[in-house]
């Protein structure tokens, strides 16, 4: 990724978020809808562009040279190892909330998200924004629920004409394409470390510097960003075969008249429109969310996306598929049921 950038802007849109304003801006996973993390009126607004719920906590990006003591009123050893290891990088850490930093980031719990992003505008902009020691509270920027931004037209596509955003960095397409591993630290004397969202840092490595496999999430772990059932989802229903079905289900479907978007990686039948996607976890986790508003502009009764493989790496792109399914899993049962009486 290329280190060249505007400066000027950089500095313009550190000035408009001290300014209480909002700046989408790139990371290496998607990109962030900012504002001052400690300014509650700023971080209200980002709910309000979004229609985000009020509980529903929002990642705080620092600089790599900001003070973790600041934010979290506890750091443990671990999280100063997952720092050294994974930061700048796709990796949020939950710690328990400092008692100065405001709860409008946290969605009232008593716990902060932070994380240090690689992308070099990202980090130029945390650098210049309070002389590198403030904090940009930043979800995803887009409409809360939809499809994450991995450009700045995407954010444009969102934003772009109601003025609420007052100015969008671009920097290019984002190089992971999803969002951040999320590990809650928050409770390790009585839970250990907890995968709360997989990502690129998956809970192996993460094991490999503090010693420990994240668990799975429980019903008493914080709540933490882009972890509802239904999410990352386009206004096209979605719906995920496997590679054996889907020519069957294609050629049902144009025999019933349907349209269907197609999200693949395998050699498969024509559809209506389609993508074929890198056959690895890494691009395909890159292009995912790209390709996903292409076809839901496409025109589609249906995204069908052939399954990736499950496990390992692949962990990240199944969640966030699995959750733009969500509530969609009968719809091409029904797509075909109804073309079948006509």
């Amino acid at each position: 990724m290329s280190e060249r950038f505007d400066q000027a802007a950089v500095i313009a849109a550190a000035r408009l978020l001290e300014q209480g304003r909002l700046v989408a801006f790139p990371t290496e996973t998607v990109y962030g809808l900012g504002a001052d993390a400690e300014n509650p009126a700023a971080v209200a607004s980002i709910y309000a562009a979004k229609g985000r719920p009020q509980d529903h906590p929002v990642i705080v990006h620092v600089a790599p040279e900001a003070g973790l003591d600041h934010w979290a009123a506890d750091v443990p050893p671990q999280a100063r190892a997952l720092a050294d290891a994974f930061w700048p990088g796709p990796l949020t850490m939950i710690l328990k909330r400092a008692p100065g930093i405001p709860d409008a980031v946290s969605g009232g719990q008593d716990t902060v998200g932070l994380r240090c992003p690689s992308h070099p505008v990202a980090l130029a902009l945390l650098r210049a924004f309070k002389g590198g020691r403030g904090g940009v509270a930043a979800p995803s920027a887009n409409k809360f629920g939809h499809v994450s931004p991995t450009t700045a037209q995407h954010v444009l596509d969102e934003f772009g004409a109601d003025g609420t955003v007052a100015m969008v960095l671009d920097g290019g397409q984002s190089q992971v394409g999803i969002e951040s591993t999320i590990v809650d630290l928050s409770r390790l004397a009585t839970h250990g470390p907890v995968l709360l969202r997989p990502g690129h840092i998956s809970a192996e490595a993460i094991a490999a510097v503090i010693g420990q496999l994240p668990a799975a999430p429980d019903v008493a772990a914080p709540r933490a960003s882009g972890t509802l059932e239904s999410h990352y989802a386009p206004h096209t229903p979605v719906a995920m075969q496997d590679r054996a079905l889907l020519p069957v289900t294609l050629a049902r479907m144009a025999a019933g008249g349907r349209k269907v978007a197609l999200i693949h990686y395998s050699d498969l039948p024509a559809a209506h429109a389609q993508v074929r996607l890198p056959a690895t976890p890494e691009g395909f986790a890159h292009a995912l969310y790209a390709a996903l508003r292409t076809m839901d502009g496409s025109g589609a009764d249906v995204i069908l996306v052939e399954a990736p493989p499950t496990g390992g790496s692949w962990l990240g792109v199944n969640d966030r598929l699995r959750r733009a399914a969500h509530g969609s899993t009968a719809v091409v049962q029904g797509l075909l049921d109804d073309s079948s009486r006509r």
